[in-house]
């Protein structure tokens, strides 16, 4: 929206980003399709857009959307090589990456974690235990707060062999969509 013409459609986004402070986030500048209404809308002067798709960069880059979770344990599901190959990376039920210590054995397992440092796109885990998946309680499991709860880790209880692990990511996946579908609900009555 930061090429259509309408003071009102900026400060409603900076202000989801700052509420939110989204894991990440793509801004991108309004291209209006020919042939359609928003072609024929007055269009902002590239200055102003580039001004626009600054503000909302900058406030995403000064956030660091995992700093709340220091301390937290989880349990997560190792399933690649981190890029500086010193870490494997696992992913949380919320698909959050959680680098851990590249050590032979820990590709495809499930681990359970206690995030010891954070950062832009990371949570660092130290390894409390091997093995089984956990029923770890979730702070987002607040009946107040929440009408369900769809927690992947309570529908597998047991994954131990890699053939397994795809059966796993499915249900991760359609878990965290659900989860993501309750809030936009949630948030949009």
């Amino acid at each position: 929206s930061s090429g259509i013409n309408a003071e009102w459609s900026l400060r409603p986004g900076l202000e989801l980003i700052e509420k939110y402070k989204f894991p990440s986030l793509f801004i991108n500048q309004f291209f209006p399709r020919p042939g359609t209404p928003a072609a024929r809308m007055k269009k902002i002067p590239a200055d102003k857009v580039k001004l626009r798709t600054k503000k909302a960069s900058e406030i995403f880059q000064k956030q660091f959307p995992y700093t709340h979770k220091l301390g937290e344990v989880q349990q997560i599901l190792v399933t690649e090589i981190a890029t500086d190959n010193k870490h494997y990376v696992g992913h949380n039920k919320f698909y959050d990456q959680v680098l851990v210590p590249k050590i032979e054995g820990y590709m495809g397992q499930s681990l359970t974690v206690r995030i010891m440092e954070t950062g832009k796109h990371y949570l660092k885990g130290d390894v409390i235990e091997e093995g089984e998946i956990q029923n770890i309680p979730s702070s987002y499991s607040n009946p107040n707060k929440v009408a369900f709860s769809l927690n992947p880790y309570n529908m597998v209880q047991n994954i131990k062999t890699k053939s397994n692990v795809w059966n796993f990511l499915i249900v991760l996946v359609i878990g965290v969509m659900f989860q993501l579908l309750y809030i936009l609900y949630r948030n949009h009555r």
